[in-house]
């Protein structure tokens, strides 16, 4: 398999968490979100959104958008599932994942800060008040969502758990405050832990 990705887009890291969890093995072609390659004919034949990532299949077959690539990835190689099959569990797990993916992150993501910036000349300032804003309305639900650990949903990590990591990495990278979400803080640490996470994280796949 093929991920194109950027190394810093939190939908990509998501499914480079998921495609480490199931141990696929995949080669990763960096495509630059600040150089404007996700806007060249080439990629936008890959995805005509534009987006990172897009999962080029053994047959073929081109897949986008984080969740379907990694509900897919779940359908083919059910080991270990992150998308529970037993129905209760599988809408809290999925509620949870998309506190972040609906909510959280398609308000803070590159082309909307660059679109608030340039088109609608907000500054600095006010800028960071809008992301921590969003930050922290939906990681305060989140905190209230969690179970009782380690992971967001138990005792092993699921989908919320594969897109927790990667906000988090954002938040800090926009220096939103954490202190009020023990129970996110302590589902990162968990993950932390599991060489899947570790291996997909921003600073192990950086362009030198």
């Amino acid at each position: 398999m093929i991920l194109h990705d950027y190394y810093r887009s939190s939908a990509s890291y998501r499914v480079r968490i998921a495609l480490n969890l199931k141990g696929i093995v995949h080669e990763r072609r960096a495509i630059s979100l600040l150089n404007g390659e996700q806007r060249t004919p080439e990629h936008l034949e890959r995805n005509p959104q534009g987006f990172v990532p897009a999962l080029e299949t053994d047959d073929g077959l081109i897949l986008t958008q984080s969740l379907a690539i990694i509900e897919w990835l779940d359908l083919r190689y059910p080991e270990p599932r992150l998308i529970p099959a037993e129905p209760d569990a599988r809408a809290a797990a999925l509620a949870r994942a998309m506190v972040i993916g609906m909510d959280i992150h398609p308000l803070n993501n590159l082309r909307v800060l660059r679109w608030l910036t340039q088109e609608l000349e907000i500054g600095e300032p006010r800028r960071t008040e809008w992301i921590h804003h969003w930050i922290g309305e939906g990681f305060a639900a989140l905190e209230a969502m969690a179970g009782e650990g380690p992971f967001l949903g138990g005792d092993r990590p699921d989908i919320a758990d594969v897109f927790l990591t990667p906000q988090l990495y954002n938040a800090r990278r926009f220096e939103a405050p954490l202190d009020s979400y023990p129970k996110l803080l302590r589902a990162e640490a968990a993950a932390a832990e599991l060489p899947a996470f570790a291996d997909a994280h921003p600073d192990a796949v950086k362009p030198d």
